[in-house]
């Protein structure tokens, strides 16, 4: 499956994709993990994830408070309630069921091996060497009376490395809803600069690994609403008022405790990958048997940092 090269840049009236790989290069963006996909990382390897269940709760809380509102303030709330019942209850139950289903297998990225470990169906999985992977920042606009939205992906692609797969088991791509643009080159470039530098790079982000130890023995809930208030006390002594107020505004109209709750409690551990084969792989190397990057991409990375450098100094004059 061709894609353009890494860097190009496609516009059109309401749409944009900018394709980052292969082969990966700078896109010149911080790492920014923006939807928590980082559940565990080493010097060996980055396993990232697609599951927020989190990102549920902040959608269908605030519909809740609506209706709560407007529950409040009507004389006769019964059809108030009913209508919540028929938009909030459906997708409140597909919630509760997926609660009790296994969380997906994280993708895993081997820096010492150069290669990406794929979990499948049927407890398959593929080896994909890393300077094979493809990724597009997708961005898509839709104009209508309530104004301007735009939604965007973050589209990474794999290749089946077995050369006798089916047509429908060749290609595999998984989308992460982070917004496109330079939010998904921020996502993108946690994957990226993990594996061209290192582990030391990325953000601090939620350690779903040792999540439970971070509660000290506490209740899920409990540690995770202490937790909360003494973020909003920290920023009112430290008088930064306007972020105590984001906190306060995230737990009643976005139910930010119960998201963060209900994703603790599914990814404190994450799961990890059960193939013995991969256990193996995953094990560290000599520094000597490191996989080395091809001279294609050096060379492309080296035009690429020579460009963000002119870019930099352009904008500086």
């Amino acid at each position: 499956m061709s894609t353009p090269p890494a860097g190009t840049t496609k516009k059109r009236m309401f749409s944009r994709n900018d394709y980052l790989a292969p082969l990966p290069i700078p896109t010149g963006e911080r790492p920014q993990d923006v939807l928590n996909t980082i559940w565990r990382k080493n010097e060996v390897f980055l396993d990232i994830g697609n599951y927020s269940i989190g990102s549920a709760v902040m959608v269908m809380w605030p519909t809740l408070m609506v209706f709560v509102l407007m529950g409040y303030l009507t004389p006769d709330p019964g059809m108030i309630w009913i209508g919540a019942l028929i938009i909030i209850g459906i997708p409140s139950l597909i919630l509760i069921q997926g609660l009790f289903r296994d969380v997906p297998l994280p993708m895993r990225f081997n820096r010492q091996r150069r290669e990406v470990c794929v979990p499948r169906d049927d407890g398959e999985y593929w080896i994909v060497p890393w300077e094979t992977v493809t990724a597009a920042a997708t961005q898509q606009s839709s104009v209508s009376q309530a104004g301007k939205a735009t939604t965007g992906l973050l589209v990474i692609g794999f290749e089946n490395p077995d050369p006798l797969a089916k047509e429908d088991n060749k290609h595999f791509s998984i989308g992460f809803n982070c917004g496109g643009g330079t939010t998904a080159m921020a996502l993108w470039e946690c994957m990226r600069s993990y594996m061209e530098i290192g582990p030391q790079v990325l953000p601090i982000t939620n350690d779903f690994e040792g999540g439970r130890e971070k509660l000290r023995g506490r209740s899920v809930f409990w540690g995770i609403c202490c937790a909360y208030l003494d973020g909003i006390r920290q920023h009112l002594v430290a008088q930064e008022v306007g972020k105590a107020l984001w906190l306060v505004t995230g737990a009643v109209l976005l139910g930010a405790p119960l998201a963060m709750m209900l994703q603790e409690w599914k990814l404190s551990p994450p799961p990890d990958l059960p193939y013995p084969e991969i256990i193996e792989w995953s094990k560290p190397l000599r520094p000597e048997q490191w996989a080395k990057r091809s001279p294609e991409l050096e060379e492309a990375i080296a035009i690429r940092e020579a460009e963000l450098v002119a870019h930099a100094e352009r904008e500086l004059a």
